[in-house]
C-alpha cells in the first residue's frame, strides 16, 4: 500500500513562507508581504482565521466585515456570525456589516504565524457601523433590527460576533483541553485523560515551526470520519505542520498545515520513505492500529527521525494486557509488548552505567544513545530525544559502599 498525499504542493509552500518570515526580523515579512501581495497572502491568512476562531452563542446573526491593508490596496472580506457556529464567508454586501475590523497585512501575518503572545491592543482597526451616516442619524440597520430584538440584546451579539473573529486572529493558542472539546478528540473528556500530560511535555514546543505526525487519523474504515487530534494539533502548534498517517485514505481532511498520508505503520520501509520525505520530526504520536508488534516496529523505525529536543509518544498502553492486539495477560510474559519496550528503554537510559560483561542490550545502539527522558502515565508514555552521553560515572569511583565508606568509620 502506498503513501498519497492530494492536497496541493503551492499553499504549504505559502504556509511555510509566512510562519518563517513571521517569525523573523520585520524586514522578512515585509520583503514577503511585497512579494505575494495581498492577492497571495489573504487565502492563507483568512483560512486560518476562520479555522481558528471559537464560536459564541451569539443572539442575532451578524456580519462582520475584515479588511486587510497593503500597500495603498485593501482586500474586503464579509463573514457572516451566527450562534454557536464558526465565521464563513458571505456574499452579502458590507453595508449590511456591524463592525468592521482592519488589518495591515503584515501585522495580520504576524498575529496569525509569529511567536504566540498575548492579545493586545495597538494591532488592528476597529469601527462600529462603519457603513452608518456621519451625520448623527439612526443608522437603518439599527432600525431594523429594534423591531425584531431589544437594542441591547442586538448590540451585545454585536460585541460577540466582533469577539468570534477576533479570536481567529490570535497567535495564543487556547487551552488543549479546549480545543480537544472542540475539535472532537478524543484525548480528552471521557475515553482518556492525555492532555494534561501533553500539554506538559509540549508546551515548550508550542510556539516552534514543528512538524508532527500522528499515527493513526481515526474513523477506522468510516471515510469521512476522524481528524480530530489532527485539527487539535493544527491549533495548538498556531506555527506548526501536521501529518496524519492511516492506512486508510484520509485525504478529504487535508487543509492548510495538514497533510495526511496512506500507509502501514508495520512496514519499516514505508515508514522510512514517509520520513525522509515529510520529517525529521519534532513530535510523533503512535495512536494508530494499538497493536503491539506495529507499536515496536513504528518506534524502532522512526525514532531515529525525530529531532534533537523532540518527543515520541506511545498511546493506549492498555492493549499490552490483550492477547488480541498481541499482548499478554500475565505481565511476565511482556517482552515483546509495548510495556516490554518502555521496562527495556529504562535500561537504555542507564546504557553508560553497564559493566562490560552484561551482555548486549536489547535495544539498538542509535535509540540508547539518543534517548534522554522517559515519562510513564496511565495508558500513555512520553518519551524524549537528544544525547545521552554524559560519560557515566568514572570507573575510579568506587562501586561498592564499603570502598567508599570502610566499615567502622564514623
Amino acid at each position: 500500500m502506498g503513501e498519497t498525499t492530494r492536497k496541493p504542493a503551492n499553499t504549504d509552500a505559502v504556509t511555510s513562507r509566512v510562519i518563517r518570515a513571521a517569525g523573523g526580523h520585520e524586514a522578512e515579512l515585509t520583503a514577503l508581504a511585497g512579494e505575494l501581495g495581498l492577492g497571495g497572502l489573504v487565502p492563507v491568512l483568512l483560512s486560518e482565521v476562520l479555522f481558528r476562531a471559537d464560536p459564541a452563542p451569539v443572539r442575532v446573526p451578524s456580519l462582520v466585515e475584515l479588511v486587510v491593508e497593503h500597500d495603498g490596496q485593501r482586500s474586503s472580506h464579509v463573514l457572516r456570525v451566527a450562534a454557536d457556529q464558526p465565521p464563513t464567508p458571505s456574499d452579502e454586501p458590507p453595508d449590511q456589516a456591524v463592525m468592521r475590523v482592519e488589518y495591515r497585512l503584515t501585522d495580520l501575518a504576524r498575529e496569525l504565524f509569529g511567536p504566540p503572545r498575548d492579545r493586545q491592543s495597538g494591532v488592528r482597526g476597529t469601527r462600529m457601523f462603519p457603513y452608518a451616516p456621519q451625520d448623527g442619524g439612526v443608522p437603518a440597520l439599527l432600525e431594523f433590527f429594534a423591531a425584531e430584538v431589544p437594542y441591547p440584546v442586538f448590540l451585545h451579539s454585536v460585541f460577540q460576533a466582533t469577539e468570534v473573529v477576533l479570536s481567529g486572529c490570535a497567535s495564543r493558542p487556547p487551552d488543549l483541553e479546549r480545543l480537544a472539546v472542540k475539535h472532537f478528540s478524543d484525548k480528552w473528556g471521557g475515553l482518556h485523560w492525555f492532555t494534561p500530560h501533553y500539554d506538559r511535555h509540549f508546551r515548550a514546543l508550542r510556539g516552534a515551526e514543528v512538524r508532527v505526525l500522528e499515527i493513526g487519523i481515526g474513523g477506522y474504515g468510516h471515510p469521512e470520519a476522524g481528524g480530530g487530534s489532527l485539527k487539535m494539533w493544527k491549533h495548538y502548534f498556531p506555527r506548526g505542520h501536521v501529518f496524519g498517517l492511516d492506512i486508510f485514505d484520509k485525504s478529504h481532511l487535508d487543509e492548510q498545515r495538514i497533510t495526511t498520508l496512506r500507509g502501514d505503520q508495520s512496514d519499516p520501509e514505508q515508514l522510512v520513505g514517509i520520513a525522509r520525505r515529510h520529517g525529521p520530526f519534532d513530535v510523533v504520536i503512535d495512536d494508530g492500529s494499538h497493536v503491539n508488534e506495529h507499536i515496536r516496529t513504528s518506534f524502532r523505525t522512526l525514532f531515529p527521525f525525530v529531532r534533537p529536543g523532540g518527543r515520541y509518544v506511545i498511546e493506549d498502553l492498555w492493549t499490552a494486557f490483550c492477547p488480541g492486539f498481541g499482548g499478554a495477560e500475565d505481565p511476565a510474559r511482556h517482552q515483546g509488548t509495548s510495556l516490554g519496550l518502555l521496562k527495556s528503554l529504562v535500561d537504555a537510559l542507564q546504557d553508560e552505567e553497564r559493566p562490560p560483561a552484561s551482555g548486549e542490550p536489547d535495544v539498538a545502539p542509535a535509540i540508547r544513545g539518543a534517548l534522554t527522558g522517559l515519562h510513564v502515565y496511565h495508558n500513555i508514555a512520553f518519551l524524549e530525544k537528544g544525547r545521552n552521553d554524559e560519560g557515566g560515572v568514572p570507573a575510579w569511583v568506587p562501586r561498592s559502599i564499603d570502598a567508599l565508606v570502610p566499615p567502622g568509620t564514623s
